[in-house]
């Protein structure tokens, strides 16, 4: 498969999630809460993208899946673009687009503190993604980046505190997370590890 097939497979692939919020307004209607819903849907796929993101290079490095690496990027700007819905829909439909609101909902509850933490790095990281970015940072760029395990972590906390019941589908991220994590810094290990050097 070519790169610009793989791309445009994999760009598909994270438009299903919004086509599928989308066709279930169409057919089913909102629902009985559908603030929450969409809040809940938005937000659960901008954490899985990024860990999709973050998957890549130990399969790249692990696996030997180099075809992979340009879909870091990808799916990291598809986590950005779900993140920034979650929180397009608590904005809007929560606080009705009231700063006042939306400043008071940010410094009194703890979970909404560390979502918009998140968001911001994200923010970040999403805006100095391109390939000027990437020039102009150097080798300061690679170090930036590695915020983002900084936001997959405060994205985390974020849904464990405003979980009320099941935290199974939060701990089973953490632990996705935490293994991600784990294994970048064995990686890292071991490419400064003499050995590491001579191979």
């Amino acid at each position: 498969m070519s790169r610009s097939l793989l791309q445009a497979f994999t760009v598909a692939i994270t438009l299903l999630p919004a086509l599928g919020i989308g066709l279930r307004l169409f057919f089913e209607g909102p629902g009985p809460e559908p603030v929450d819903d969409l809040t809940h849907v938005s937000g659960e796929w901008g954490l899985r993208f990024l860990l999709l993101s973050l998957a890549v290079t130990p399969a790249r490095r692990l696996l030997g899946w180099h075809w992979a690496a340009p879909l870091r990027r990808t799916l990291g700007l598809a986590s950005f673009c779900y993140v920034a819905a979650h929180l397009l829909v608590w904005a809007w439909l929560d606080m009705g687009f009231d700063p006042g609101a939306i400043l008071e909902d940010i410094l009194e509850r703890p979970y909404i503190t560390l979502g918009m933490g998140a968001f911001s790095l994200l923010l970040v990281l999403a805006v100095t993604s391109t390939r000027a970015w990437i020039k102009r940072l150097g080798a300061r760029w690679i170090k930036l980046h590695k915020l983002v395990y900084v936001a997959g972590t405060l994205a985390i906390l974020h849904y464990f505190w405003l979980i009320k019941a099941d935290y199974r589908p939060a701990i089973v991220h953490g632990l996705i997370l935490a293994v991600l994590l784990a294994t970048r810094l064995l990686l890292a290990r071991r490419r400064r590890s003499p050995r590491g050097s001579e191979s």
